[in-house]
């Protein structure tokens, strides 16, 4: 048994790979920064046991976003005893960059290199035997797609695996350098193997290496000797960009050696696509056009008769036959009540709306595997330029619109720290799923009809708030923020069923498992709060219980919202454990387990301006605790954490009372 490590560019098929080899259920993506840690799994062949740690995507071991730092700490450290490194065969010469830092290492190495059916449909040919000659080390084409070739690579590394035969002999007096350098590190505790990566890295000044590596005076002053040296030549003066060079060199005339293309290469499907998807004046319509798909067939016909038959099954089968069978056993009143109007209306009342969260989140999953996401990154870019965010942070944000802790995390992928602290303070205002659920109740019971327009526009008021709070951050805490654009745009592929099903799946589960574990908790925990006074006496009615009792304390901070019920109030501190909780709060309160029950009874609480200020104040107050508990952890402590959500509520609060009163005034 050994731990094998694969590692690869972003958008080369390195989950998939994963998910090929181990049989995990990984997600799979399309776009920079799916993998945002270290995933785990196990291959085994043949009776050999083979540990897999899927490492983040990067583009090189000179860390600049934290998925670099984690695949080169784990890379460094003595965990890991072989490197399986996936190469996209479509964007050899990039790809082989990462390559020939690896090969530094010393460590034993298997290339898969991938795409190659892509790359035969272009008429292009690689020499894989040419390949292995020149870099020292064995090359397997692959489709991890499709399954192709994956016998043979997994022969290799199941097997005895072999250190690369020869280090690269680089020109521009690098390649000595490196040699040298690794000379001077023979007195130092670094594995023989990989003193070459560290030599260069010492010589590029790379400074988690210098403090990394205990030199003594003298070891250091020949090491900037070296480099020194190589400052002088025709190069240049700056270290990293001289030994960049000096790899891309080698990479040209290994590539000059191995690839053979067509005198008249034809454009590829990407390329043609994109001539109108992002196109100056069709990308805008275009991205338009599919958010208006995506919204009208979730929230539209289709998502109405879905959940109209969660609703029938869940509230008219099962909760009758449920309060029949306990009234059958003998069962207290109590418990019947527990039962059927605590558990089944409040979980119930949550559960009938997964179809149409479903819905959304096959659309975010289909979008993310055809490689589309990182084209609407690109054509947002010059939006978010205003608000000093570029189009990277598009990304992220979009992912809110299927959960907001997944959605922080891929922030990782961001180099520019300020760039991605803004980022994660803004995605909470995306509508993410879990709002749904209020949204379809409040909008169904006020606005009938036009329900469907209600929800979208609440998706339009996120979006543009957050646009608002950029340029307040910006004006405030993140002044003098620029950054540069670069973001890979992927070549576009036809998503696979699983695949696609895998993703929408993985999202719907965290709804499943919440709505079974959380919200089933805080159903009943509000059932018994609802039911008995403060002494704990059964109580006589809903207002001396101990939530009316709570409810009617804070009422007065939302009464200027249009919203001052104690309901109201109650349920939207339940929202902070999880968003769906403010739907099964409103049921066990009112005492209803049928969706249309409660919709009636809300029809009579809120007026129509009320009910859109409440939404609203739903859409931007904080989000729930996994999502804060995730923004603690990325903006590193309480400070932050709690200055963002003072932020968002407080920018909520005052949002819900411009929309209150000025509706008030126009209506």
């Amino acid at each position: 048994m050994h731990t094998l490590a694969i590692i690869g560019n972003p958008n080369s098929g390195k989950t998939t790979l994963f998910n090929r080899l181990t049989g995990s259920n990984q997600h799979v993506g399309n776009w920079p920064g799916v993998t945002v840690d270290r995933k785990t799994g196990h291959i085994n062949y043949q009776g050999k046991r083979t540990d897999v740690v899927d490492l983040p995507g990067i583009y090189s071991l000179s860390p600049y976003t934290q998925e670099e730092i984690i695949a080169r700490e784990f890379v460094l450290s003595d965990e890991l005893d072989g490197i399986l490194n996936i190469v996209d065969a479509t964007n050899l010469e990039r790809n082989l960059y990462l390559t020939m830092q690896l090969i530094g290492l010393g460590l034993p190495m298997v290339i898969a290199l991938n795409f190659i059916d892509d790359v035969e449909s272009q008429d292009i040919h690689i020499d894989c035997n040419k390949l292995r000659e020149r870099l020292g080390v064995p090359v397997y084409p692959i489709s991890a797609r499709r399954g192709l070739g994956m016998d043979a690579l997994l022969e290799a590394v199941t097997g005895e695996m072999q250190p690369p035969t020869h280090q690269p002999a680089y020109l521009h007096g690098v390649g000595a350098a490196i040699r040298r350098g690794a000379e001077i590190l023979e007195q130092t505790n670094i594995r023989a193997c990989s003193r070459p990566f560290y030599a260069a890295k010492l010589l590029e000044d790379d400074p988690q290496i210098v403090s990394h590596v205990q030199l003594s005076l003298e070891q250091r002053q020949e090491m900037d000797d070296l480099a020194d040296a190589l400052s002088a030549h025709e190069i240049g003066h700056d270290h990293e960009m001289m030994f960049a060079d000096a790899v891309y060199d080698y990479i040209e005339g290994v590539v000059r050696d191995s690839v053979r293309k067509p005198a008249h290469p034809k454009l590829t499907p990407t390329e043609r696509i994109d001539k109108v998807v992002i196109n100056k004046w069709l990308a805008v319509p275009i991205f338009i056009a599919i958010m208006a798909l995506m919204f009208w067939t979730t929230f539209g016909p289709v998502g109405e008769w879905l959940k109209g038959i969660f609703e029938t099954l869940i509230q008219g089968k099962l909760s009758p036959w449920l309060e029949s069978t306990l009234l059958a056993a003998g069962a207290s009143d109590w418990v019947i009540g527990l039962v059927c109007d605590g558990i089944i209306g409040g979980v119930g009342g949550v559960v009938s709306f997964l179809p149409q969260i479903v819905l959304l989140f096959f659309f975010l999953s289909m979008l993310e595997d055809t490689g589309y996401l990182a084209r609407i990154a690109f054509i947002m870019d010059t939006l978010l330029r205003r608000i000093g965010l570029s189009g990277k942070s598009f990304v992220p944000m979009l992912m809110g619109f299927g959960c907001t802790t997944p959605a922080v995390m891929a922030a990782r992928t961001m180099e520019n720290e300020k760039d991605r602290r803004m980022t994660i303070m803004l995605t909470p205002f995306m509508s993410c799923g879990a709002k749904l659920p209020v949204y379809s109740l409040i909008a169904a019971a006020i606005f009938g009809a036009n329900a469907g327009l209600v929800i979208i526009s609440l998706y339009v008021f996120g979006i543009l708030m957050s646009i608002f709070a950029g340029f307040v951050l910006k004006k405030t805490v993140f002044r003098d923020v620029s950054s540069g654009f670069v973001l890979e745009l992927p070549p576009y592929r036809l998503p696979t069923f699983k695949g696609t099903v895998r993703g929408m799946w993985d999202k719907a589960r965290d709804f499943i498992t919440k709505a079974g574990t959380v919200i089933f908790l805080m159903s009943i925990v509000i059932w018994v709060l609802q039911n008995f006074t403060p002494t704990f006496a059964v109580a006589a009615s809903p207002e001396t219980s101990i939530l009316g009792v709570f409810g009617r304390f804070i009422a007065p901070i939302f009464a200027p919202l249009g919203f001052g019920e104690w309901q109201a109030s109650v349920s939207l501190l339940t929202g902070l454990v999880a968003k769906e909780a403010v739907v099964s709060t409103m049921s066990v309160l009112y005492g209803v387990s049928a969706s249309a029950d409660l919709s009636a009874i809300l029809s009579g609480v809120f007026s129509p301006v009320a009910a859109y200020a409440f939404l609203v104040f739903i859409l931007l107050y904080m989000p729930c605790m996994s999502a804060f508990a995730t923004i603690k952890r990325e903006l590193g402590g309480w400070r932050w954490a709690l200055g963002a959500a003072a932020f968002q509520t407080c920018l909520a609060w005052l949002t819900a009372f411009v929309v209150y009163h000025v509706g008030m005034l126009l209506f």
